[in-house]
C-alpha cells in the first residue's frame, strides 16, 4: 500500500486536556523511573499523572520553569510522551537516560551526548521528514558541552544505535556499528529526534553508560558506585542548566 504520509492527517492528535498542567518551553525527559523520582525531589514539585507517564512542575513558580517528564521505555512510549509534551507547550527538550557502550574506550559511568541515531525501531518511519537526516539540536548540544566542561565531567559525543529489541543486540551488529563509529546502544533516540524534526522543536540528550558490550560480552554496571555517582551528577547538572537557561 503506497500512501503519501506528508498529506495524510492523523485521526488522533495530541492535545492539551482541561486538567493537564501548564508547562513552559523547557522539559527534561527522564527515561528511568529512579532518576525521575530523585530529580523531582530536588525542589518542591507537583506531580501530574498522565496515565502512562508523569509530569512534574515546580511549585510556586511561573509556567516558564523547567518541567520533568517520564519514565518511558522504548520508542513508541517515548514518542507518545514527547507528542503530549509538545502539545502542552514544550519547545526545548533534553532526554536523560542510560546506554550500553559499543567501544572499549567508553566505560561504565562515562557520559554520551548523542548527535544522531541509527534507527532500528519502528516508530520513526511514521513521521515523514523528507530528505532530512534528523539529529539532536546543535545549540543545545553546545550548551551541554560547556556545562560538562565547567563541571569537569568528561564526555563523548557521536552517533548511537536505537533498537526495539535489547535481546537481539547480536555480536555481528555490535561489531558492525562499532566499526562505523557508533558509540552506544539505547532504545529511544532515533524516534525522538525524528519527531522533534517533524514537530519543529529542539531536542538534545545526555546518557550515562550503564553497561558495556564492546568485547561481545555483557558487562553490567548498574550497581557500581561510579555509575550511581555519574547519574546523580549528570541529572543535577541538567536540572540546573535548564532552570537557568534563558
Amino acid at each position: 500500500m503506497n500512501l503519501d504520509l506528508e498529506d495524510d492527517d492523523a485521526v488522533i492528535q495530541p492535545r492539551k486536556g482541561k486538567n493537564d498542567p501548564a508547562i513552559g518551553p523547557d522539559v527534561l525527559m527522564v527515561v528511568i523511573g529512579q532518576d525521575l523520582v530523585r530529580l523531582s525531589k530536588l525542589q518542591p514539585m507537583e506531580g501530574f499523572d498522565q496515565g502512562f507517564f508523569k509530569i512534574f512542575t515546580a511549585k510556586q513558580q511561573s509556567s516558564a520553569g523547567l518541567s520533568l517528564a517520564g519514565p518511558f521505555l522504548g520508542a513508541p512510549q517515548a514518542v507518545m510522551v514527547l507528542e503530549k509534551l509538545i502539545a502542552l507547550g514544550a519547545k526545548r527538550i533534553c532526554v536523560f537516560g542510560w546506554c550500553g557502550s559499543l567501544r572499549p574506550d567508553l566505560n561504565i559511568g562515562d557520559l554520551v551526548i548523542p548527535l544522531r541515531a541509527v534507527a532500528e525501531e519502528g516508530t520513526s518511519r511514521h513521521y515523514p521528514v523528507g530528505r532530512r537526516k534528523p539529529g539532536t539540536d546543535p545549540e543545545l548540544n553546545q550548551l551541554l558541552e560547556r556545562a560538562l566542561e565547567q563541571e569537569g565531567l568528561p564526555f563523548h559525543k557521536g552517533p548511537v544505535w536505537t533498537t526495539d529489541a535489547p535481546y537481539r543486540e547480536t555480536a555481528s551488529k555490535v561489531k558492525a556499528y562499532r566499526e562505523k563509529g557508533v558509540l552506544a546502544v539505547e532504545m529511544e533516540m532515533s524516534a525522538l529526534v525524528t519527531v522533534a524534526a517533524y514537530r519543529s522543536v529542539r531536542l538534545s540528550g545526555l546518557m550515562v553508560v550503564s553497561d558495556e558490550l564492546s568485547d561481545l560480552q555483557w558487562h553490567r554496571g548498574f550497581s557500581t558506585p561510579l555509575f550511581k555517582k555519574r547519574r546523580e551528577l549528570a541529572g543535577n547538572l541538567l536540572t540546573r542548566l535548564f532552570e537557568n537557561k534563558a
